[in-house]
């Protein structure tokens, strides 16, 4: 495994993504206490704490191994090492995608249908539908994990890649990789594009209600909307890219860099910055009883 890079620019690119990955952690972890600490704190915010979670373990599984080849020049990754990292990685995609479909439509539901609002999500429909999305992704990257390896890996062994994933796993197999180029390309490829579209739609209808709304509500909701749709774009942008371009290795793993340890760290600024209920939670957690947000 490799993240091409100058010699002399080891320790420096380790101190650099030492930063963010400390700055990932601490901020998503932050999330997470919040959410647990307030238990007032609406269904939106029970999403974020998953979606903070996923942002951890997501970059937990590329950050490390990535640090240590800059710093020991260690690119040796075990065959076994290599299922896991790769099941990893889309299990936890897969879920992320799918959890930002089920934020879109709790903001839907927020937004447009107010008075149903609290008789739809409650705790345990937000509990259940989470656990299937856990399910969903666990499922999906069962399935694409089971049908890459079991093709055969002979020769040469080199991962020119920071991460195992599909792309470049399959230029190691000896065989024809047709079918599977066209199941990574319809499942993975179109997955976070169909996902995309749903949530495009959903904030089409949140959209088209707010001529009805008050001048502050307006405000608010697009204050939610847009911390919502840049997380959304810096994230299925790249992801789409990826796995609708093949053959595109060098581009593509700055992209998935981007993704994979850029948006983990903005995630939690982005929705901390335009959400009153999380700025006045992270306020009383910080010992100012008398914090407002604006």
């Amino acid at each position: 495994m490799d993240l091409h890079h100058p010699p002399q620019l080891g320790v420096p690119l380790f101190l650099d993504f030492l930063v963010i990955y400390f700055l990932t952690v601490s901020g998503n972890g932050l999330i997470i206490l919040t959410v647990l600490v307030d238990i007032q704190l609406h269904c939106l915010m029970y999403f974020l704490s998953h979606l903070s979670f996923l942002n951890m373990t997501i970059s937990s599984a590329v950050v490390p191994k990535m640090l240590a080849g800059f710093l020991l020049d260690s690119r040796v990754i075990s065959f076994r090492g290599c299922v896991i990292q790769l099941f990893s990685f889309h299990f936890l995609g897969c879920t992320e995608c799918l959890l930002y479909i089920l934020i879109a439509y709790d903001c839907f539901l927020a937004i447009c249908k107010p008075l149903y609002y609290a008789t739809i999500m409650t705790y345990n429909i937000c509990t259940y539908v989470a656990f299937d999305i856990w399910l969903g992704g666990t499922l999906h990257s069962l399935f694409q994990t089971s049908f890459i390896f079991q093709l055969p890996f002979c020769g040469p062994n080199r991962v020119d890649y920071f991460v195992c994933d599909i792309p470049v796993m399959l230029h190691l197999v000896w065989a024809d990789t047709t079918i599977n180029e066209m199941v990574t390309f319809v499942d993975i490829g179109f997955l976070p594009l169909t996902c995309f579209v749903l949530i495009l739609t959903s904030y089409g209808y949140i959209v088209a209600s707010l001529r009805l709304c008050s001048a502050d509500g307006c405000r608010n909701a697009f204050s939610t909307c847009a911390a919502h749709l840049t997380v959304v774009i810096v994230y299925y942008v790249p992801c789409t890219f990826i796995y609708l371009w093949l053959g595109q290795e060098p581009l593509g793993g700055v992209v998935a860099i981007f993704y994979t340890v850029i948006t983990p760290l903005l995630i939690p600024i982005i929705y901390t910055l335009h959400n009153k209920e999380m700025k006045a939670t992270l306020g009383r957690l910080g010992g100012c009883e008398d914090f407002q947000p604006h």
